[in-house]
């Protein structure tokens, strides 16, 4: 599945999906590479991953291998991201499957809320600071 047409997709962190990330870390320190096939593959405009239903926003659920757990892509990272409009994709959350159940529509829902009001500009200088 691809996104329109776009010359460069932005793929943007919230600021949740930053401090998720920071924790987890600590613990797994393959992270950022295991996340990076990911970016790269929404920058090319594709939408890996299970569409999140009932919400009302294109939403999905990508299950990503950890490079630290042996268990494939089932006992790896979860990452929620939306597509905020045609060439912007946000990454909401991370969390690791075996850590944490799976998020309830609604909690999504209040993921985008939040990082919607908040605006992304605080976002990207704390990607910046974490050399995202």
């Amino acid at each position: 599945m691809t996104m329109a047409d776009q010359d460069t997709i932005e793929v943007r962190l919230s600021r949740r999906f930053i401090k998720d990330s920071k924790q987890l870390q600590k613990k797994y320190r393959h992270l950022a590479d295991d996340v990076e096939g990911l970016i790269a593959q929404l920058e090319r405009g594709e939408t890996p991953g299970d569409p999140l239903q009932g919400i009302g926003i294109r939403a999905y659920k990508v299950r990503l291998k950890s490079s630290d757990v042996e268990r494939g892509k089932s006992g790896g990272f979860r990452v929620i991201y939306y597509i905020r409009v045609e060439n912007t994709v946000v990454l909401l959350t991370i969390y690791i499957k075996s850590e944490q159940e799976n998020i309830l529509s609604a909690e999504i829902v209040k993921l985008i809320r939040e990082h919607e009001a908040l605006g992304d500009a605080q976002a990207n200088e704390s990607a910046d600071e974490t050399g995202e």
